[in-house]
């Protein structure tokens, strides 16, 4: 078989059963799609005109389509077809593997009995139409918010990562397999129409009524003059696993269209450069937009900027756009390639599955990733936005211009747009949001916990079917790549790291990548082996935790082997040996920190000289992907220098502390012992939450402990945060730094978890006021939503209806998700009952769904209720996220919270006999974690009490 040419790889993808044949692959998809907002379902139609390259004799073609997808009409010719009786193909020659998606056409009517090698001209010409459902991916109906006449309004917009191209146009649906794509969009005259490119021309449309599919190859035929009339959701006459659906061969029947066809336009948009499927995107609907402006100083070219939104929703999209306008010219600066698109819009979502997807050209996401109000929303929001925004940008460059070859790497889109866009780019536009602290509560300390687990899996995993596809979009690809990253950019340097990634996108674009090119361009600028210190990194599943032993005479002894949060790791499971920056930091006489950066842990035991040394911490910044584990005494004695070393230095030494002692390789009491040193002499945000995540974990394991040893844990909380909110107080200052404001709403919410009096009654009459006035003044936006928590939970009926009215009519999207918490978390039942009957009567978007259930997760009185929920709900869940995309958190929010071992059999009982398939590794990972916690529980319950007791609290 020959190898073929795709958007500059010269290599051919191994054939497993699950990937296409390489015999024959598009290079241009000219496609025309139709959207009818006002039939009755909503409708969508197409056809594409296919331009094949045909690398070997080929009786068949396959490509992907989804059994959603009615295939109408197919043709096909080249050069050497001489005449037209050949053209049109019966549906009866096309068959399809619905489990795969591949259908495949049989060519044997052709003369010669199919394609041939070489064949020129080849064209393949399909029709297609289905209903544009709600299912937010492929492309898919979106409903706003009601206006002031009950009118809400609807748009259609696409999600086609990872393999949802399939269910919008037949296409072949591998990220290797790029094309370029030339798209037309018909809607109603009211709507506006988007692509990936700028549009050439709009102008009025209508089918002429002599189109057949005997003119669809014709110089002057115009794509698109099959989709008049009214639009069938019947089906044709395609088998299916030995089945044959009802026929009806491009007639009309069942549903219509609800209007008439007058009042339609085409917009004709440039042709794509090399693209993978999953990045073509195209929306239609009555938008409004802001504008703006990119002035590359690369190509001297002013690239128009947008961001498109509802009419309600524009006058919050500002920022959005404004973060644009700021990041392109540092990403270009960085990367020394600029943008490569004429445009750049971003569409704000109403319903969408993701945060956010970076559609070349036409970005799209929710509306909490892209709607800010500077009078209303919350630090948190504005920080959200412009997360996301910027990490969106950086897959300009990291998936759209160079591309995973499969999605075994996906990680090199979604590691660097991490690093790049919640990082790097963060750090030179808000420095004072201190990101390159913030990365290890952000990024670090997620990746290293669910790293931990039995049922993790390496950066590079082995992903053979589309079915997978979904579960690897983790913490594990996202920031666990993007730790890993960071620890080597500190190995060699950042500016060398960065220009080693230059060096592989420039080598790389507008093709595709995998890990290898891209070690081989930061070796390439560190003359370093970057390949055979990252491949344990990316390939192994899993980290170390270095164990430290004092020696005497100034040595201790570093020993490296795997971690498990079950601290039951086996022999067969502890083989790896990780390439380990050690970043000893040593402080000498003088309060000077130095961090030795050159000392590698390459085996699995070293020794180390501190020279005499005294006071030193291992992996100096918390840049290492690692646990360190010292001795009880060295940890106390780290609790009272930690004021000496970094902030990032002691976020570390708190999350390790507590870790360790949850998987049992040190006693609780002593990771308990740590923050009680620690916190007395803290003054920074980021140590005080991981002290506040870490307490947090060990009450919320214990929620069915001793109602006195519960308490105790809640003095504890109160004794070391109560002074700072009596600092801090309720109403900040305007000119607080960015960490304050966050210090205060960690403070606020971790005492009114612990229930202090004071602080709950302040919550309670701020809440009153806006309860009895509706005037929300006494509710700073930084601490709206542990007001809202708390008020609902310690309040009744008139609290709970008054956040119920503030859910059904938010002034903002961040707003809103404060409400559904706050419903999440009332004591009485028969409020729950209430919130638990939203989940199902409509009242819940599919894409909140998770929301809720992470909201009651939360709350003690209601987490049996949600997993109760989920197993009674399964079969109608199921239905409602039939990918299995939304499943994965909602077996996370049903049940990771649970933490006995009767939990862990209950869970383990209710999956045995379900198809997993398509979120075995959620249903895994729940295991661990409530194994993990219900050991923890039954090993150092009686050291906690002991703990507490000796320091006055029980």
């Amino acid at each position: 078989m020959s190898s073929a040419v795709i958007g500059g790889a010269t290599s051919a993808p191994e054939q497993d059963g699950h990937r296409l044949p390489t015999n024959v692959y598009p290079s241009l998809y000219e496609l025309a799609i139709k959207t009818d907002l006002l039939a009755s379902p909503p409708t969508f139609s197409g056809e594409g005109l296919i331009h094949l390259d045909i690398n070997d004799d080929s009786p068949t073609i396959s490509f992907h389509y989804h059994k959603t997808l009615t295939i109408t009409h197919l043709a096909i010719t080249s050069s050497d077809l001489k005449t037209t009786s050949n053209v049109s193909l019966p549906l009866s020659a096309l068959k399809l593997d619905e489990e795969k998606d591949v259908a495949t056409l049989d060519l044997s009517s052709l003369p010669g009995g199919g394609l041939k090698q070489g064949q020129k001209g080849t064209k393949l010409f399909v029709r297609f139409e289905a209903e544009l459902k709600s299912a937010m991916h492929g492309y898919y109906r979106s409903e706003g918010d009601a206006d002031e006449n009950g009118k809400k309004p609807i748009y259609g917009l696409t999600q086609f990562e990872a393999t949802e191209a399939r269910k919008a146009f037949p296409c072949w649906d591998e990220p290797l397999i790029k094309s370029k794509f030339a798209i037309s969009m018909i809607a109603r005259e009211k709507n506006t129409s988007l692509s990936n490119m700028p549009d050439i021309s709009t102008k009025p449309w209508k089918a002429p009524s002599n189109a057949s599919i005997e003119n669809v190859f014709n110089d002057n035929y115009e794509l698109g003059s099959l989709l008049g009339g009214s639009v069938s959701l019947g089906k044709t006459e395609v088998k299916t696993e030995g089945k044959t659906e009802g026929k009806t061969e491009g007639k009309t029947e069942g549903k219509t269209e609800s209007a008439s066809d007058d009042g339609w336009t085409i917009t004709k948009y440039e042709t794509t450069p090399l693209m993978s499927t999953y990045l073509v995107a195209y929306a239609s609907g009555e938008f409004v937009s802001l504008e703006s402006a990119h002035h590359s100083k690369l190509t001297g070219k002013t690239v128009p900027l947008r961001i498109l939104a509802t009419k309600d929703q524009i006058k919050q999209a500002q920022f959005g756009l404004d973060i644009k306008k700021w990041a392109l010219p540092v990403y270009e600066e960085i990367f020394d390639i600029p943008y490569a698109l004429p445009k750049l819009d971003t569409l704000v979502a109403h319903d969408f599955d993701a945060g956010a997807m970076e559609n070349w050209g036409l970005i799209t996401g929710r509306t909490t990733a892209y709607l800010y109000d500077p009078e209303k929303s919350p630090l948190s929001a504005k920080k959200r936005v412009a997360v996301v925004q910027c990490h969106e940008l950086a897959h300009m460059w990291f998936g759209d211009i160079v591309t995973m070859k499969w999605w075994d790497n996906l990680w090199l889109n979604e590691a660097f747009a991490t690093l790049m866009g919640e990082l790097v780019i963060l750090d030179r536009i808000w420095p004072e949001w201190k990101p390159r602290s913030e990365f290890l509560k952000s990024h670090l300390q997620g990746a290293l916990d669910l790293d931990a687990q039995r049922s993790s899996h390496p950066i590079e995993v082995d992903c053979p079917d589309s079915a997978q596809i979904a579960q690897i979009f983790d913490a594990i690809s996202y920031s666990k790549g993007a730790s890993v990253l960071r620890m080597l950019a500190s190995v060699v340097g950042e500016p060398t790291f960065l220009k080693g990634v230059s060096i592989y996108l420039k080598k790389h674009i507008y093709g595709n990548a995998e890990t290898k090119d891209l070690w081989d361009g930061i070796a390439e600028a560190s003359g370093l082996d970057v390949a055979k210190i990252m491949a344990n990194w990316t390939l192994k599943v899993g980290f170390p935790v270095i164990k430290v032993d004092e020696l005497g005479d100034g040595k201790i002894q570093v020993t490296q082997n795997r971690f498990l949060s079950t601290g039951d790791v086996k022999p067969e499971e502890d083989e790896t040996i990780w390439y380990v920056p050690l970043e000893v930091s040593t402080l000498d006489n003088n309060g000077k920190v130095s961090i030795d950066h050159k000392t590698v842990l390459h085996d699995r035991s070293a020794i180390y000289d501190l020279k005499g040394n005294d006071t030193f911490k291992i992996n100096g910044n918390t840049v290492g992907v690692y646990r360190v584990q010292y001795e009880p005494e060295r940890l106390i004695k780290l609790g009272k220098q930690a004021s000496k070393f970094s902030i990032e230095d002691r976020v570390g030494l708190v999350s390790d502390a507590a870790t360790l002692a949850r998987a049992g390789y040190a006693k609780t009491s002593g990771s308990l012992s740590l923050i009680n040193e620690l916190a007395r002499g803290e003054e920074e945000f980021l140590p005080w939450s991981q002290i506040g995540s870490a307490l947090s974990k060990l009450n919320g394991a214990f929620w069915e402990q001793p109602e006195a040893t519960r308490k105790a844990l809640s003095k504890f909380r109160i004794d070391l945060y109560k002074p700072l909110v009596q600092k801090l107080g309720f109403d900040g200052k305007k000119d607080d730094a960015p960490d304050v404001k966050e210090l205060r709403e960690l403070v606020i919410g971790t005492l009114a978890a612990a229930e202090e009096p004071e602080v709950l009654k302040e919550i309670q009459e701020r809440f009153k006021v806006f309860l009895e006035s509706g005037n929300d003044s006494q509710i700073p936006p930084d601490l709206q939503r542990s007001i809202f928590i708390n008020a609902v939970e310690h309040g009744g009926v008139a609290e709970y209806e008054k956040i119920l009215s503030v859910y059904n009519k938010p002034p903002n999207p961040s707003t809103k998700v404060d409400a559904m918490y706050a419903l999440c978390s009332p004591k009485h039942q028969s409020l729950l009952d209430r919130t638990f009957k939203m989940l199902s009567d409509g009242a819940v978007k599919d894409q909140d769904l998770y929301i809720f259930f992470f909201g009651f997760s939360s709350n003690k009185h209601a987490r049996r209720r949600i997993s109760e929920y989920f197993i009674k709900e399964y079969d109608n869940l199921m239905k409602r996220y039939p990918d299995g995309y939304g499943v994965n958190y909602l077996i996370k929010g049903a049940f990771a919270s649970l933490s006995s071992h009767k939990d862990l059999q209950m869970v383990k009982d209710f999956f045995h006999d379900k198809d997993t398939r398509k979120f075995k590794l959620a249903v895994a990972q729940t295991c661990d974690s409530i194994q993990a916690a219900a050991d923890w529980v039954q090993r150092d319950s009686a050291d906690v009490e002991n703990w507490l007791k000796e320091h006055k609290y029980l």
